[in-house]
């Protein structure tokens, strides 16, 4: 009896060893956002869901109100004015803004609020984008970054949605 026990629970381990090797990885990435200073911001989480990438977390110390935040085509964020990230990650070369008949750019993603005490709260899904290999990869050439702006995006002025200065930036990173 003891050896038939020892051999079931061998067996076990065994398949639950094998299931565990054969269970994809969850792909996933951060991006550490800072300000025009250097200051740190906080970390944001991207993951790969089946519709796209989920982008999700809190940052701190930003101006209270609405802000666009936008996937730039750059994986470089030199302070001051971050213009080192070039412009929206647009692997599809279509125009700007989620609401533009003839967009939008893979880049563009909703507009989020910063509450009084300079917090925002992140989880939405970016649907154009992947953090697998192609042509939509936020990891192809020279990498990728999270930019956030003064303004909302109006979701539909090329090449930016009248966004405004860009006041953080985090190169996303595996």
């Amino acid at each position: 009896m003891q050896i038939a026990m020892t051999t079931v629970m061998t067996m076990m381990i065994s398949l639950g060893s094998f299931i565990a090797l054969r269970t994809p990885q969850a792909l996933t990435a951060t991006s550490e956002l800072i300000n025009p200073e250097g200051k740190p911001l906080g970390r944001l989480r991207l993951i790969q869901e089946a519709e796209g990438v989920r982008i999700s977390g809190t940052l701190a110390g930003l101006p209270a109100g609405t802000h666009a935040m936008h996937l730039h085509a750059n994986g470089l964020c030199h302070a001051p004015g971050f213009e080192s990230a070039g412009a929206h990650f647009n692997p599809y070369h279509r125009k700007h803004g989620l609401q533009n008949k003839d967009g939008p750019h893979a880049g563009d993603l909703p507009n989020f609020t910063v509450f009084a005490d300079g917090t925002a709260v992140f989880d939405f899904t970016a649907t154009l984008v992947s953090l697998r290999s192609g042509e939509n990869s936020l990891f192809g050439g020279d990498g990728t970054c999270l930019v956030i702006h003064e303004l909302p995006d109006d979701g539909v002025t090329d090449p930016s949605g009248n966004s405004g200065n860009r006041i953080a930036c985090g190169p996303i990173r595996r």
